[in-house]
């Protein structure tokens, strides 16, 4: 049977990860994985979420199934977080999920379902797992401009232009905040007019929140998933826990679903427990505990959003040390787009020349369209990158 299999491309993340191991230079910089590092390298488990482990380690007497959609309490504290009160609770339907990727291949399958001829239309460029799902799964697909190469900066009439020819019933994805691969972002002006094109347009938006609180902050990274979910009779959000409660390999996320009144919730509560049931049967429980012991405890989620604050802070000032050095070497203010990038990723906008020949000279790993990961930086690094690009850029 498996003769007739062929092979399969390799993923160019983890293929740049197994070049940075097999190198054997003492000075090798990782800045291509998408995990959060702190000064030492190290991805920390975070205090509020060693706390929650302690107490459900001491207090859990059961590890039983929770349901098809996860613990009820998961769902609630995580749209609480995500979408507070920019929606009636009873018109979302969620079910939790193994991860952001996780909500995204359920809330695609639900796409599938509910309307099989529509194209999903993503940015350009994307998170590319976000292409190949939608490719694995026979689904039409389509792009926007996003990224303008030049400025380094969102291309937004390139985007609104693109976004005008797209049909009635089609869905688009946008990134709620920190947009992964560029770290450019729509501004809360550019973002209400894309909301009144696209309902204009009777087209759902599906968002994909993998970041909040790596950007501007917890609060402020959500005013657009807000403003969507308040504005639309139907749209999808697919959020991830990996990143802003560090629990990566816990696999935790959530899907939500936005519908037009209870009635529709229901229904569509049934379909999203359905393809749970098919898909996995329960999702994990561990790392949503987890999640919910911190939002619905006042305590540790004080101790959590203190930390989650540090940790952006301390990226804000890679990024201005990062920028600041480049200016200096180049007396221009050609770089200044790292300092108003957001998140953990930018793209630098160098050419796949120039980001293979910062690896082989100066063993610093980032992906060849030239995303770097902000967060695998450190003081110390940060001028020999700066050197680096001056030297395969000039």
């Amino acid at each position: 049977m498996f003769d007739s299999l062929s092979a399969q491309p390799a993923d160019k993340i983890l293929a740049l990860m197994a070049a940075y191991r097999a190198d054997p230079r003492d000075s090798k910089v990782d800045l291509g994985v998408g995990v959060y590092k702190d000064a030492s390298g190290n991805t920390p488990v975070m205090r509020a979420v060693k706390e929650a482990e302690r107490r459900i380690l001491a207090d859990q007497s059961s590890k039983a199934y929770t349901g098809l959609a996860g613990d009820p309490a998961f769902s609630d504290a995580m749209i609480d977080l995500v979408l507070a009160d920019s929606v009636q609770r009873n018109r979302v339907a969620a079910i939790a999920t193994p991860g952001g990727t996780g909500a995204i291949r359920q809330a695609l399958e639900l796409i599938r379902m509910a309307a099989p001829k529509a194209t999903i239309w993503l940015s350009n460029p994307t998170w590319p797992n976000h292409p190949s799902i939608i490719k694995y799964l026979g689904m039409k697909m389509g792009e926007y401009r996003y990224f303008d190469e030049n400025t380094r900066k969102v291309d937004f009439d390139g985007m609104m232009e693109d976004l005008k020819a797209v049909p009635q019933g089609d869905v688009v994805l946008l990134h709620g905040c920190c947009h992964n691969p560029t770290g450019a972002n729509l501004t809360t002006a550019q973002m209400e007019q894309v909301i009144a094109l696209l309902k204009e347009r009777d087209v759902t938006p599906f968002v994909d929140i993998a970041y909040q609180g790596f950007g501007d902050g917890l609060e402020e990274d959500s005013v657009a998933t807000r403003a969507i979910a308040g504005a639309f009779d139907n749209a999808l959000i697919a959020a991830s826990c990996s990143k802003n409660f560090g629990i990566y390999r816990e696999r935790t996320g959530i899907l939500m679903a936005i519908t037009k009144d209870t009635d529709q919730a229901g229904i569509t509560q049934q379909n999203l427990n359905f393809l749970n049931r098919q898909n996995y049967s329960f999702p994990p429980d561990h790392g949503a505990r987890v999640v919910t012991t911190i939002l619905t405890d006042p305590d540790l989620r004080q101790d959590w959003e203190a930390e989650l604050e540090e940790t952006r802070n301390g990226m804000l000032a890679l990024r201005q040390q990062l920028a600041d050095e480049l200016k200096r070497l180049t007396n221009s203010e050609d770089f200044n787009f790292i300092a108003e990038h957001r998140g953990m990723f930018s793209r630098l906008g160098i050419s796949t020349e120039a980001v293979e020949s910062i690896r082989e000279n100066d063993g610093i790993y980032m992906v060849g369209d030239s995303r770097i990961n902000i967060a695998g930086l450190n003081k110390n690094t940060v001028p020999l990158l700066a050197k680096a690009i001056i030297r395969a850029t000039s």
